[in-house]
């Protein structure tokens, strides 16, 4: 009886050890068709990283960490600030921090996309979720943690000046430098039916100024790259900046009323921070006597704009930029000749 039984105790486990083998056979199979059919891999709970791409081939990205090896055409990425940048060029991006999905440019290609919101800082549990196979971000608050997930790029804030330079970073990162190529094309181009339909409206001599209001009722001016329309009014439209403004490595200089008639230009462009949309900081600067005797103030000439679309700065934002500033200044314009 004793030897029947120890045979059946054997005889289960032999069948449990040749299922066991086949398993592992399946898993490794299965493992190995998705990473080359381009399916990706969750990360293992252990911070393993997740580098499966498309075509499994990764590449080396020089940035201030130091070299990263990255995806050569990474398949889905997560970002905090740099949303705006990697669509331009195509990029899929699963992954965002929540204030994008206010920026009206790309709202919608975000919801499009089935983009998620991942915090700020990065969350880690919400990125490992999206099994990224790169991470761009602006801040490096959970730089190392995230860097266990998938490849990591740290782009400090300025690292690049101009859209163009903006495009081409990007289409390089993602692999998508055709993509970039074509985009700033298009950009070209808009830029330059801007100026022409602005041609015989606007004075050439006029100049163009961008402030911002708080609700703390702090006055700041802003130069070509600090967003609040900067590279679509300058660098995109050509218009002249104040007589008196920010240099090109401020971006930013705040203001007393005493000294705004210094800084004034011929049209001004105000938008105002009021996250609680009470109203009360720009109706204590429309109250003002100084306010009220700016030339761009009698003239009709101030544009009161709205702080969600002229803060943004990405590039798909300052391509959109461009036909809204020119619309309304050949609005103004229009009425201000009607009324004459």
């Amino acid at each position: 009886m004793l030897k029947k039984k120890s045979f059946f105790i054997l005889a289960a486990m032999m069948l449990v050890l040749s299922v066991f083998i086949s398993a592992c056979g399946g898993n490794s199979n299965g493992n190995h068709s998705a990473s080359s059919s381009g399916d990706k891999q969750e990360p293992a709970s252990t911070g393993e990283k997740n580098a499966d791409t498309a075509d499994g081939q990764m590449r080396s990205f020089k940035t201030v960490k130091g070299e990263i090896q990255i995806p050569a055409k990474p398949q889905r990425i997560v970002t905090d600030f740099y949303g705006g940048e990697l669509l331009s060029v195509g990029a899929n991006v699963v992954g965002v921090e929540p204030t994008a999905f206010q920026n009206p440019f790309i709202t919608d290609l975000l919801k499009e996309k089935g983009t998620k919101e991942v915090g700020d800082p990065t969350n880690l549990e919400k990125t490992l979720e999206l099994k990224p196979d790169l991470i761009v971000v602006m801040k490096d608050t959970n730089y190392e943690a995230l860097s266990k997930i998938a490849p990591t790029l740290y782009i400090p804030y300025g690292t690049t000046t101009n859209i163009y330079d903006t495009v081409k970073l990007f289409g390089d990162i993602t692999g998508e430098k055709e993509k970039a190529a074509q985009f700033i094309a298009a950009f070209d181009k808009k830029a330059a039916e801007g100026r022409a339909r602005l041609k015989g409206v606007i004075d050439e001599k006029a100049t163009f100024g961008l402030y911002e209001l708080t609700d703390k009722n702090a006055l700041w001016i802003f130069g070509d790259n600090a967003g609040r329309g900067g590279q679509a009014v300058y660098n995109a439209l050509k218009l002249n900046m104040p007589k008196k403004t920010v240099n090109s490595k401020e971006q930013t200089v705040q203001l007393s009323m005493e000294v705004l008639p210094q800084y004034d230009a011929d049209y001004m462009f105000l938008t105002t921070y009021d996250p609680e949309k009470k109203g009360d900081a720009l109706k204590q600067l429309k109250s003002s006597a100084v306010w009220g005797n700016l030339p761009a103030v009698k003239n009709n000439r101030v544009f009161f704009n709205d702080f969600d679309t002229y803060y943004r700065y990405d590039p798909i934002a300052i391509n959109g930029q461009i036909d809204m500033i020119v619309d309304m200044l050949i609005e103004r314009e229009t009425e201000n000749t009607a009324k004459k």
